[in-house]
């Protein structure tokens, strides 16, 4: 579908108020661009925009970076910076994350994933990959736990025998009450030498928070408890958290989960509560409407977004009907989470976009990231109208701007 042709029908679906626009335009066939904006100060309007080009899933082919100083409405010049590397021993792999500033400390921080996968198979991150950060655009640290090094970066994994790894844009990081940084991650477990899948699904993962709590101008990190899934009712573990807090002490979690390779199994999302600041977490339950409705939500990533109007909105999926796996990744919405039960509001469910008529059943409105804009106080979502398929990627990256209602 044309994108001015897509533009009407989202409008003339019942969503006038839900401005999409191109973000970033595909350079053609066989290429995806992912792009989003995030703000690097802790007030005013500057900004950074990152386009990631793709080719194939899981894999960064490069970056181009952009400068505002209008509030994202106009961009310097790119600048390419490199995610991919052949090495001796591999190809070096990158993958960067949304910067995010520290609103007590006013610094900000940006993280991302990396290692040097063997023969460039983005499966091999799961044994390989760590997690490293700048503050202030300064030198490279990597997370390490308080006591362990860069071999053992935290429990339960080895760099090369079983890594962890960030989620998508969603797993983003936030600022605690006491000004600790907490920031949610996929570890892979191993058993035996081997990563360890007893739910059969394409990968599984565990997850948990690492807390990084500021030592001057760096962090010591210590890690929550894990967060695992029951293979029975998910084929993948848990997921690509996302988190939120509550109130002062308590800590939403939403994870993705799976029926891979299990399609009887309902595709859900899960959450749990902490009531300790994210240091402990109970197991995780089907996340369900307050009346205790269940939904349904395929094997993709979601993002919690506190909002300064005190709301904290929930973006990503749900579907009608039971899911396969990871799809389909149609309709996207934006809901309330309850602040007391954690639970979404059935009642504040919008759709910002879905399938047209005439598209490929493929689209995947996943892969996204957002933020408050600072003036209007909108809600500015950046998601790709990603089309993955057999002779080539496309699809552009796409700006909504949605009312926070």
């Amino acid at each position: 579908m044309r994108r001015r042709l897509f533009l009407a029908s989202l409008a003339a679906a019942g969503q006038p108020s839900i401005r999409p626009e191109v973000f970033m335009k595909s350079p053609g066939k066989g290429t995806a661009i992912m792009g989003i904006a995030y703000y690097t100060k802790s007030t005013g309007p500057d900004m950074v925009s990152i386009e990631q080009r793709w080719s194939r899933s899981d894999t960064i082919d490069t970056i181009f970076r952009r400068a505002s100083t209008d509030n994202g409405r106009s961009w310097s010049a790119p600048v390419e910076s490199k995610t991919g590397e052949k090495r001796p021993n591999g190809t070096w792999r990158k993958h960067p994350r949304a910067g995010f500033v520290d609103p007590k400390t006013k610094r900000l921080l940006e993280f991302w994933m990396e290692a040097v996968l063997p023969t460039d198979d983005p499966l091999e991150g799961l044994r390989h990959y760590g997690v490293y950060y700048t503050i202030d655009g300064g030198a490279t640290r990597q997370l390490i736990h308080k006591g362990f090094d860069a071999q053992h970066p935290i429990p339960g994994a080895q760099l090369g025998r079983n890594g962890f790894m960030l989620g998508d844009h969603g797993s983003a990081p936030i600022t605690a009450p006491n000004g600790d940084i907490l920031l949610p991650l996929e570890i892979f477990p191993a058993k035996d030498g081997k990563l360890y899948n007893p739910g059969g699904g394409y990968t599984w993962s565990d997850a948990a928070v690492a807390i990084g709590r500021w030592k001057g101008a760096d962090l010591e990190w210590t890690m929550s408890n894990l967060v695992q899934g029951d293979p029975a009712v998910t084929t993948r573990g848990m997921v690509e958290p996302t988190i939120a807090f509550l109130d002062r002490n308590r800590v939403l979690m939403v994870l993705r989960g799976s029926n891979d390779k299990s399609a009887k199994l309902p595709g859900y999302k899960w959450f749990t509560v902490s009531n300790d600041g994210g240091r402990t977490f109970p197991p995780a339950k089907p996340w369900t409407y307050t009346t205790g409705e269940n939904f349904f939500s395929p094997s993709a990533c979601s993002f919690l977004l506190p909002h300064s109007n005190g709301k904290i909105y929930w973006l990503g999926n749900i579907t009608p009907e039971n899911p396969k796996g990871n799809r389909p990744r149609y309709p996207f919405v934006i809901a309330e989470a309850d602040k007391v039960t954690g639970l979404l509001k059935q009642n504040t469910v919008r759709q910002i976009d879905t399938r047209q008529n005439g598209e490929n059943e493929i689209l995947t409105l996943s892969n996204f990231y957002g933020h408050e804009d600072r003036e209007t106080k909108e809600i500015v979502l950046y998601m790709t109208r990603l089309f993955a398929l057999p002779d080539g990627w496309e699809g552009d990256a796409m700006r909504y701007r949605i009312p926070a209602t």
